[in-house]
C-alpha cells in the first residue's frame, strides 16, 4: 500500500505540463491603465493602429481596448464626466483613419502648427530628407514602405519632419493595408519656385543608360 507521502511526490506545479514554469502572459503590468498605456503608445506611431494591434501590444481584450479609445476620444474632445464636471477640450484629437487609431493635431490648430513650422523652425533640410522629398515627389502618391523600399533605410523620422514642414501630406489611406499614401504640397511648389510638378528636371537624362555595358553591375 502506498503511504501518505506518495501521493504528494514530486516538486513540479501541477498546473504546469511536464514541470515546465508558467511563462509570464504578454502586455502591461495590472497596476498600469490601459488608457495610459495606449496614449503612450499612439504618441509615437506613425501609421494609424487596429484595435486588435493595440489589444495585442497591450495584453487585453479588444472590447477593454475599444472602450479605453472611446474614453480617451470623449477625454480629448472635452466631453463632461459621470459627474458632470466640464472637459478640457485638447488641440490635438485621436481620430480612426482607414480603419486604425492615431493622435492627429486638431483641425482648427492647422495653421498655428504651419506657421510655427515654417517661421519658428527655418532649419535646412537634411541630405536625407530631401533625398526622401525627391522620391515622393516623382514616385506620388507613394507609402512609405514604398519609400523605404526606394531609400533602402528606415524613413519614419524623415517622413515625420517633412510633414511637420508642411512639404508632404497624407494624400489617402489605402483601405485594405491601412498604409498612408504621402504627396507633397503647394508649398514645396512655392519653394522651388515653380507652378507645377511638371516643370520638375526629367530623371531620365541623369540615369545610366547601359551604352557603356555592364559589367561593373553584381
Amino acid at each position: 500500500m502506498a503511504s501518505e507521502t506518495d501521493t504528494t511526490s514530486g516538486t513540479a506545479d501541477a498546473s504546469a505540463p511536464n514541470g515546465a514554469e508558467e511563462t509570464p502572459a504578454p502586455g502591461i503590468p495590472d497596476h498600469i491603465e490601459v488608457e495610459r498605456a495606449l496614449e503612450a503608445i499612439l504618441m509615437i506611431v506613425d501609421e494609424p493602429q487596429s484595435l486588435v494591434s493595440l489589444a495585442s501590444a497591450l495584453g487585453r481584450p479588444v472590447g477593454v481596448v475599444r472602450a479605453a479609445i472611446a474614453a480617451l476620444v470623449a477625454d480629448y474632445d472635452g466631453e463632461a464626466s459621470e459627474e458632470g464636471t466640464p472637459g478640457t477640450r485638447r488641440g490635438f484629437e485621436l481620430r480612426e483613419v482607414g480603419g486604425g487609431w492615431r493622435i492627429y493635431v486638431r483641425g482648427e490648430y492647422d495653421d498655428v502648427v504651419r506657421d510655427y513650422v515654417q517661421t519658428q523652425n527655418p532649419s535646412k533640410l537634411s541630405q536625407a530628407a530631401l533625398e526622401t522629398l525627391a522620391v515622393i515627389a516623382y514616385k506620388q502618391p507613394i507609402s512609405r514602405g514604398a519609400i523605404a523600399s526606394i531609400r533602402a533605410v528606415n524613413v519614419d523620422s524623415v517622413v515625420r519632419t517633412l510633414l511637420g514642414r508642411g512639404l508632404i501630406t497624407e494624400a489617402f489611406t489605402d483601405s485594405e493595408t491601412g498604409a498612408i499614401h504621402f504627396a507633397t504640397t503647394d508649398l514645396l511648389l512655392t519653394q522651388l519656385g515653380i507652378n507645377s510638378l511638371d516643370e520638375l528636371p526629367q530623371i531620365s537624362p541623369l540615369l545610366d543608360d547601359g551604352s557603356a555595358g555592364f559589367d561593373d553591375v553584381r
